[in-house]
C-alpha cells in the first residue's frame, strides 16, 4: 500500500507543479505578446487546466502524503513533514487568489477579444498580482520537493 501511495503521490506532485509551471509559462509569454485573442485563449485554457489537473492533484497530494506518514509511523511534528505541510498551506493560500485572478483575466480577455478592443488596465493589474503571487508559490513547492527527497532532520 505504501508504494502505491508513494507512486500516486509522486505522479500527482508532477502533475501539480508541472501543470502549474507549464500554464504559468504560457500565460506569462502570452501576456507579453499583446495579442488579445491569444491572451484570451491562453487564459481560458489556463483556467481549465487548473480545474482539470491542478485542483485534483492539489487534493491528492496531502491525502496521500498524510496517509504515507501514518503508514510509516512518522509523526506530523517530524521537522521535514511539518515544514512541508506549512509550505503546502502557504502555497495554497497564494494559489487560491491566483485562480480568481486567472478567471478574471480570462473573462476580461475574452470580452476584449470578442469586441475587438484592447485589454482594460485592470487586466494588467491582475497580471502583475498573478505573477507576484505565483513566484513565491512556485519556490515554496520547490522547497517542498527538496524536503520530500532529502528528509532533513
Amino acid at each position: 500500500m505504501y508504494l502505491l501511495l508513494k507512486y500516486v503521490h509522486i505522479l500527482s506532485s508532477v502533475l501539480l507543479v508541472g501543470t502549474g509551471f507549464g500554464t504559468a509559462y504560457y500565460m506569462f509569454f502570452a501576456n507579453r505578446g499583446r495579442d488579445v485573442a491569444a491572451q484570451a485563449e491562453v487564459a481560458r485554457l489556463v483556467v481549465r487546466a487548473d480545474w482539470w489537473f491542478t485542483t485534483p492533484a492539489g487534493i491528492v497530494q496531502p491525502l496521500t502524503g498524510l496517509w504515507m506518514a501514518h503508514l510509516a509511523g512518522w509523526p506530523l511534528s517530524t521537522p521535514w513533514i511539518a515544514w512541508s505541510l506549512a509550505l503546502y498551506v502557504l502555497t495554497g493560500a497564494l494559489w487560491l487568489p491566483v485562480v480568481v485572478l486567472q478567471m478574471r483575466m480570462a473573462r476580461m480577455a475574452a470580452q476584449a477579444a470578442h469586441g475587438g478592443q484592447p485589454l482594460p488596465a485592470a487586466y494588467g493589474r491582475c497580471a502583475r498580482w498573478w505573477e507576484a503571487l505565483g513566484y513565491p508559490a512556485f519556490v515554496a513547492m520547490l522547497v517542498v520537493f527538496w524536503l520530500m527527497v532529502a528528509k532533513p532532520s
